[in-house]
């Protein structure tokens, strides 16, 4: 383990998928940016390192002894200690966590390129640290409509991932209405050619084939469906908003 200075972080909350922990040009003016005095960093092996980068569920508690009040930031002149916050590598790659007090990585963020190129460079010489974590932690994931596989998202920008996640969420709320004629309604306005067809699918049919034709890509015709399927429900509207309004710094 190093300590390393003077490390630029964005926040993503919550997020339990590495897409959605944005590269340095995607980040945004409005983004949680922050400046680390400094912070501890492993190098792990690849497994662990995707397990980070990729769920939110419970670190290795040797890790977490290892890093416990090692990150500082200062704030209004005064410094404060993190007690959960790190940056981990593979030597190819590297993510910075910070649990908030927790057990899990809460708070994930790429670096600057800089940065992550003098990460890579103090990583060949350093030794992996073995944090064992429970095999079953390491099972297949199973992902859905409100966690999307990756493979879905691939080559798609950040207004474009952020905006097909809004769009499946409204697919998810679609499914559990249960409304056969909605779905085949829903079904036409993907598939205008097969409206004949539609009459006569099941509900979950319909679904099924709809969800099939939508998960690839990303296209003028999903940002209509998408802002068509959300009119009339102010949740929805306001993530809308929010990403037409974006722009990256």
């Amino acid at each position: 383990m190093e300590i390393v200075s003077d490390i630029w972080v964005n926040w993503f909350e919550g997020e339990e998928n590495g897409y959605n922990v944005c590269e340095f040009y995607e980040w945004r003016k409005h983004d949680f940016i922050e400046l680390l005095d400094q912070i501890p960093l492993i190098k792990v092996e690849k497994p662990l390192l995707d397990y980070i980068e990729n769920d939110l569920q419970d670190l290795p508690q040797d890790l977490l002894k290892d890093i416990r009040n090692r990150s500082v930031i200062c704030k209004n002149n005064q410094r404060e200690i993190i007690e959960y916050c790190f940056i981990a590598t593979d030597g190819e790659r590297c993510i910075v966590a910070d649990t908030l007090g927790y057990a899990i990585p809460v708070r994930k963020s790429r670096l600057i390129p800089r940065q992550e190129s003098m990460i890579i460079q103090k990583a060949a010489k350093m030794t992996v640290e073995n944090y064992p974590v429970s095999s079953m932690h390491f099972q297949k994931k199973e992902y859905h409509m409100l966690s999307l596989n990756p493979k879905w998202m691939i080559g798609l920008t950040r207004k474009e991932r952020q905006l097909k996640q809004l769009l499946f969420m409204a697919l998810d709320q679609l499914h559990s209405s249960g409304n056969v004629e909605e779905m085949r309604y829903w079904y036409t306005e993907w598939f205008p050619t097969k409206y004949a067809t539609s009459r006569g699918m099941s509900f979950d049919e319909a679904w099924q084939e709809l969800v099939t034709g939508m998960k690839h890509g990303w296209s003028e015709k999903h940002g209509d469906i998408c802002e068509r399927m959300i009119k009339g429900q102010s949740y929805f509207e306001k993530l809308w908003e929010l990403e037409q309004g974006s722009k990256v710094q």
